[in-house]
């Protein structure tokens, strides 16, 4: 792989979990706190590995289980108010490869082969960012974008006050990635699968735990 074919992976763990009580990042989940799940997921395709998260103080375990098979860097916010976008350029702004793969923490089942997708998509076109569109929208938190053209739109959006993720997508040369192109990457479709409460945390570990989890797009 030739230099201008790397990618950052950006896992974002600073939002605010108010729905969930706690730092949803460090919720136990099936034997171990959700992030470090996430992380194990797509260490393997990372060429740069960063958690964003403001409170740093609790990470060292992550340091110690996956630094010693990956180097793994913590970084903060840098846009003044926090929100899903400046989330977002925050990612940017900290990667320093090519392509920039960004998941929230609480995608349980993220997907190495569907971003991987994704970027080789972009490796193809001229396109900015490769985004995966359900019948929901778009998944910016499941996506890839290329850094240097698209730092500059998330700034501006942030200059112009906007806050949802999605807002620059207008300005930008996107990729959709429809149902088929998602599924051909990863059969089970269940790389958006998130966790919000407390409970929907619980009830997916149980059924996790049980094998009553088939196929993923269906949930």
């Amino acid at each position: 792989m030739n230099d201008s074919d790397r990618m950052s992976i950006v896992v974002q763990a600073g939002g605010e979990s108010k729905r969930m009580g706690s730092p949803k990042a460090l919720m136990p989940f099936c034997g171990e706190p959700l992030i470090q799940r996430v992380l194990g997921r797509l260490a393997p395709i990372a060429d740069e590995l960063i958690v964003t998260a403001n409170d740093q103080s609790s990470w060292d375990f992550l340091s110690d289980e996956l630094g010693r098979r990956w180097p793994l860097r913590f970084c903060s916010d840098v846009w003044p108010e926090r929100g899903a976008l400046s989330g977002l350029y925050s990612a940017l702004y900290h990667a320093t490869e090519t392509y920039v793969a960004v998941v929230a923490c609480d995608m349980v089942f993220a997907s190495a082969p569907l971003l991987l997708a994704e970027r080789d998509a972009l490796l193809q076109s001229a396109a900015d960012a490769a985004v995966p569109q359900t019948s929901h929208g778009f998944e910016p938190f499941h996506a890839v974008y290329r850094r240097q053209t698209c730092l500059p739109l998330v700034l501006a959006a942030l200059e112009a006050g906007e806050k949802k993720a999605s807002s620059w997508f207008g300005q930008a040369h996107l990729l959709s990635f429809d149902q088929q192109m998602v599924l051909a990457a990863d059969p089970r479709g269940g790389a958006f699968v998130n966790v919000n409460t407390p409970q929907e945390l619980a009830d997916l570990e149980r059924r996790i735990l049980s094998g009553q989890m088939t196929k993923l797009s269906e949930e």
